[in-house]
Order: C-alpha cells, then sequence, then structure tokens
C-alpha cells in the first residue's frame, strides 16, 4: 500500500530532514512537526485506522518509541487494544524477551507476557522501517504469545537500508502497508 498522493503530499511536507543526526552523514526523519498538526497527524491515524479494519485486527502493537505516539491513536479510533514494545527492562510484570542483532551488536525488546491471546489478530505499527530489526524482532514476540501477525504499518520506508529484505522473512506472507517509501 501506498498513501494517495494527497495524504503522501500532506505527511511528507510536515516531516523534517535533520541532517548529521545523531550522527554525521545521517539524515534523520523528524515526525514531530506532523504531530504537531493535527489535520495530518489525523489522516495519518485514520490511513492507519483503515489498515485495522482491513486486516480485521484484534490489537495494534506500538513499537518503543514513536510507534507509541502512532498506535495508540489509532487503537483507540479502530476500537482495538493497544499493546506497547518496550526495551528490555522498562516493563514491570513478567514479559516475553526477543533478542536481534544491530548493525553493531545486539539489542532486546519486550511484551507483557499476558499481553497477547492465543488467537489474536495483531498489526504492528511503527513510524520508520530502517534496517528491520526491531520490527522483525516484534513479529517473533508476538508469536511466541500465540498471536498471528496481521501485518506491518510504517508510515516511512527508507528503502536504501534494505529493512524490506530483512524484515520480509519473517513476515510470512503478512502484509507489509508502507504509506511513503523514501
Amino acid at each position: 500500500m501506498s498513501a494517495p498522493a494527497g495524504l503522501r503530499e500532506l505527511l511528507l511536507s510536515r516531516i523534517a530532514d535533520v541532517p548529521d543526526h545523531p550522527q554525521p552523514g545521517v539524515v534523520f526523519k523528524d515526525i514531530t512537526p506532523l504531530l504537531d498538526d493535527p489535520a495530518a497527524f489525523g489522516a495519518l491515524t485514520e490511513a492507519f485506522v483503515e489498515l485495522c479494519e482491513r486486516h480485521r485486527v484484534d490489537k495494534v502493537v506500538g513499537l518503543e518509541a514513536r510507534g507509541f505516539i502512532l498506535a495508540a491513536p489509532v487503537a483507540i479510533r479502530a476500537g482495538v487494544g493497544f499493546v506497547p514494545v518496550r526495551k528490555a527492562g522498562k516493563l514491570p510484570r513478567a514479559t516475553l524477551r526477543q533478542a536481534y542483532e544491530l548493525e553493531y551488536g545486539t539489542a532486546e525488546i519486550e511484551i507483557h507476557a499476558d499481553a497477547l491471546a492465543p488467537g489474536e489478530r495483531v498489526l504492528v505499527i511503527d513510524d520508520v522501517l530502517a534496517t528491520g530489526g526491531t520490527a522483525d524482532a516484534s513479529l517473533q514476540l508476538i508469536r511466541r504469545a500465540g498471536a498471528e501477525v496481521a501485518g506491518v504499518a510504517v508510515l516511512l520506508e527508507l528503502d536504501f537500508l534494505a529493512g524490506r529484505q530483512r524484515l520480509e522473512p519473517g513476515l510470512k506472507g503478512a502484509p507489509l502497508e508502507v504509506l511513503i517509501t523514501v
């Protein structure tokens, strides 16, 4: 899925490029201007709500941290539950933990062990698909909890980082819904 031209232009006009952040040579995609614009944020939320309806989801998972901001209003509008996927050690109760590879080292993410029920259909929502590591690890957590991956939805895919290629095997046929590819 790609955003219709009008929505694409609106969203892109509210994403700021920040050169050399967090390190020289990186152009950070800052979505805070989009979040500050109720029309743009509302349009983005509605686009994700449509995906929830199309894929008949029971819950949305938001990836730390900007995925929380995007997924929570989607869950409310779609009338489904919201589940945060956090960096390891941040959740207060029993968790499921998944390690994944970074460019230099490893990281771990967690969900509450009782957050997803067997058979629930889950849509993962995040702001950016970069290398795909966090999204792929979240798919593993969802399946370990017994839930079904309904798909992954992102605002922005950074095509040059090949996250789609890393993520596709873990999708196991579930759709990757990208509103904007750059």
